[in-house]
């Protein structure tokens, strides 16, 4: 049956529901073939491995239709940038057809200057009607290598909102600034050329659905779609019981004020169908390299929102959080202002919406998980390739560690952290072949994830052998602040990091931001992630779960007598079940 829907001028208007569901699975296979074709066409690693991008169709107000995802923070960070451009122009009056729109502008997308957004109009019979968006991580923009920086400017190459094509017609000054400014110019263009091809994928895939199915007619399906979403989204907040829920967690410090804890302090009240998320008592801005712009706090709200209400959902688009509403100050750790320095973005807003589940364990236990290792674990490296005779600049990562327990079920290992999503690791094998180092070791992490009923996944170690003079950079959090339990379930292990040089290692560090380290050939740097928390109480574990644990080599015997009370042969795997009982008696 035909469902009513109203035009903004209150007009009712019958939308066909089968093709409202061919338009549905028509957008996500658009956002889709545009993340194809940027990974075919991609010159870095970065991109086409490990998948620091996201796609996306856009209304023609700017509002998310569906997202290709990559980095899930972004779900806010595009559409303001659409909306950014919109406004930069005066307005869709004055884009035309052939138009490409750039920025790497960090207070407009809402994190580091590597990361280009190209948004493109799409017209359909002389009417724009809607947005095609790419945002991809380019491997340099200039600025620094290494170390800390404490500005805007010391990060690279900034680009305003401009025009990267006018009616067709490529901005040969813009390319010739960018050339200029960038250490590997052809890798920079290449990935450029790339993005490029996947806003004009997006471009050609939806007219083909317009043309197929009508203008209205699709427009109006995704007008329906988004209602769907947005009630979907109000239904799923009202089963959580109202009322207002706090947490506050750390994170270690900014990189300069060692040691210096950063408190995140989140309020979660839910009235009814609606939910709002304050974030007035998080920390101010800090001085290090550790900022995102009020985009990315926005979009710290969207995730945890969209993982609690409608996490199966797709598309994923803007009706989903009608229901949802942010209160965010500017000049915080998430809505820095300029000039305030922003190259690793990523790392506190993990933390954030870590603490959202925290705050709201109390109502919905079965909905939550224990803390993760929130953080990328990616080290950054760059020298002189002898075999190739250039200069490169590599990063390995995001390595993965363990995800938190929940009420129902251990947490899983070797996952990519909150913030990145869809993106995978990067293999050792691929990195081997473009640089000049050796993988030694790449192992999970026994006995770091946190004990409980549930287990807390367990956390990666890689070690990696510089085969030519590098300079490594360590930026990882979350190494004196760990990964916390929930409901009694303990702590994980930190993220950590260590060095050998000339044969000794050293992993006596405060924290695990090494930001400068110079090893020479032979030398070696071991990354480890860490795990996740546990959810109840370890010792109403079935000692048969522990058994297996032990078997496997995910906690020790140690540790399982230690943590769980099961003790157990570490040569035959058996229990000891009188000793067990005792052990165990003893705690109750």
């Amino acid at each position: 049956m035909a469902k009513k829907a109203k035009t903004k001028a209150g007009k009712a208007r019958k939308v066909d529901p089968v093709i409202t569901e061919i338009v549905r699975n028509g957008v996500l296979a658009v956002t889709e073939e545009m993340k194809t074709n940027l990974m075919r066409t991609a010159y870095n690693m970065i991109i086409y491995e490990a998948l620091d991008f996201t796609t996306g169709l856009f209304t023609p107000e700017g509002e998310t239709v569906s997202i290709g995802i990559g980095l899930p923070t972004f779900i806010r960070g595009m559409a303001e940038t659409v909306k950014a451009k919109i406004k930069h122009f005066g307005g869709i009056k004055n884009m035309k057809p052939g138009d490409i729109y750039v920025t790497n502008d960090s207070y407009t997308t809402g994190s580091h200057l590597n990361h280009f957004t190209f948004t493109l109009p799409i017209f359909h019979k002389g009417k724009l009607v809607g947005f095609s968006c790419c945002m991809a991580h380019w491997l340099d923009v200039g600025g620094v290598l290494g170390g800390m920086t404490t500005d805007i400017f010391s990060e690279g190459l900034q680009i305003p909102i401009l025009k990267y094509q006018d009616q067709g017609k490529v901005n040969q000054d813009l390319l010739d600034i960018i050339r200029i400014n960038v250490r590997l110019p052809p890798r920079a263009m290449g990935d450029l050329r790339a993005q490029v091809t996947a806003v004009k994928t997006g471009e050609r895939r939806f007219l083909e659905l317009l043309d197929r199915y009508g203008q209205q007619a699709v427009m109006d399906s995704i007008a329906v779609i988004m209602d769907r979403a947005e009630a979907a989204a109000r239904a799923r907040t009202k089963t959580i019981p109202d009322g207002t829920y706090e947490a506050e967690s750390f994170l270690d410090d900014d990189g300069i004020d060692i040691g210096k804890r950063i408190s995140v302090k989140v309020k979660v009240i839910v009235k009814g169908d609606e939910m709002t998320i304050d974030f007035t008592d998080v920390a101010k801005q800090v001085r290090g390299f550790y900022n995102s712009a009020i985009t990315t706090g926005y979009g710290c709200a969207q995730v945890a929102y969209k993982c609690i209400t409608s996490p199966t959902d797709y598309p994923i688009n803007d009706g989903a959080f009608r229901s949802l509403k942010v209160i965010i100050p500017l000049g915080r750790i998430i809505s820095a202002t300029r000039p305030a320095p922003m190259r690793w973005w990523m790392t506190f807003p993990m933390t954030v919406i870590d603490t959202i589940f925290k705050a709201l364990k109390p109502a919905i236990p079965d909905r939550v998980i224990a803390g993760h290792h929130a953080d990328l674990v990616a080290p950054s490296f760059y020298g002189f390739n002898p075999k190739t005779s250039e200069f490169f600049i590599g990063t390995f990562g995001p390595l993965g560690g363990g995800w938190g327990a929940k009420r129902t079920e251990d947490g899983v290992s070797a996952t990519v952290c909150m913030n990145d999503g869809d993106t995978h690791n990067g293999p050792n094998e691929q990195a081997e072949a473009k640089f000049p180092i050796l993988v030694e070791r790449f192992e999970l992490i026994p006995d770091s994830g946190g004990a409980g009923k549930h287990r807390g996944g367990l956390g990666i170690a890689r070690t990696t052998r510089a085969l030519t003079p590098v300079t490594v950079n360590t930026q990882s959090e979350r190494s004196a602040q760990p990964p916390w339990g929930l409901d009694g379930g303990g702590d994980a292990t930190g993220n950590k990091v260590a060095f050998r040089v000339g044969g000794e290692w050293k992993s006596d560090f405060p924290n695990a931001k090494v930001l400068v380290a110079q090893l020479k050939a032979g030398d070696a740097f071991r990354i480890s992630s860490g795990g996740g928390g546990g959810y109840g109480t370890a010792f109403e574990r079935p000692a048969e779960d522990v058994q297996e644990d032990v078997r496997q080599g995910y906690v020790s015997a140690k540790a399982a007598a230690d943590k769980y009370g099961v003790v157990i042969d570490p040569e035959t795997f058996a229990i000891d079940q009188a000793a067990t009982e005792k052990l165990r008696a003893s705690q109750s």
